[in-house]
């Protein structure tokens, strides 16, 4: 399916180890170059010994749903109405993640063709989204789901010159702050779920095979179009553009 929120994480499993002080076993991992909505990757949250990792499913699945075939999974939650939606609110408290990953997807309007546009932080960093999520249970059998969203802000200089909406980025102090429940958050949402530097961030075109689900390889990321593919901050604040995100979609 075309035009979806995607994200990268083109690392394995001992650089996910080291690069966010991971404790204990890890789930199996090899580098992802084109993640999409239902799939299930490495979670970090704050254990008893520190930060492990689980697969979890991404789009959110709250413990109140009765009937999942009924319920669409949240990949993202807007930064601005966690506390409003019955979805979010009762998870900001107890149930914040990370979500390990490099780079992430938009597509640029370009008249009748969309281009992808891979954004990431320079000299390709790892780092981690801000993240919330949940446990359902099936009554009848027994099973237990644990699914995630992906909260969003306001976009940053640099993609804001096509989306007005960008997930939330840590680096690893800020991760480790979000994953510390002894850190009340709620009345300090509006401060820490900011908009990532656009300085420290970079991006380029990249091949359109990265819009195909199927195709999962280094070749996503690619630049196309050599130094003319590249996309630079605006000189100048410009005004947000009402185009709305791969990254957004109907909250529940």
């Amino acid at each position: 399916m075309l035009f979806r929120p995607r994200f990268t994480a083109t690392f394995n499993s001992g650089e996910m180890r080291r690069e966010f002080d991971l404790r204990g076993e890890i789930p199996p991992y090899k580098p992802r170059y084109n993640i999409q909505p239902s799939q299930y990757v490495p979670v970090i949250r704050r254990g008893k010994l520190g930060n492990d990792a689980k697969l979890m499913k991404w789009g959110l699945v709250p413990s109140w749903v009765r009937d999942i075939s009924m319920w669409d999974g949240l990949p993202n939650a807007q930064a601005e109405t966690l506390l409003e939606k019955r979805s979010f609110k009762q998870l900001v408290n107890s149930r914040r993640c990370l979500i390990p990953a490099d780079g992430f997807y938009e597509w640029r309007n370009d008249w009748r063709d969309k281009t992808p546009i891979w954004y990431h932080l320079k000299g390709k960093k790892p780092f981690a989204f801000a993240g919330l999520w949940d446990s359902w249970r099936n009554i009848e059998l027994g099973d237990t789901l644990e699914t995630f969203t992906i909260i969003t802000t306001t976009a940053n200089a640099l993609i804001r010159q096509i989306r007005n909406r960008m997930p939330v980025i840590f680096d690893r102090e800020g991760g480790n702050q979000w994953l510390d429940s002894r850190v009340g958050i709620s009345r300090s949402l509006s401060i820490v779920l900011v908009p990532f530097s656009s300085e420290l961030m970079e991006a380029w075109e990249v091949s359109a095979a990265v819009e195909f689900v199927e195709n999962d390889s280094p070749e996503c990321i690619k630049p196309v179009g050599g130094t003319m593919g590249a996309i630079m901050p605006p000189p100048r604040k410009l005004s947000n553009i009402p185009i709305v995100s791969p990254f957004e979609r109907r909250k529940k």
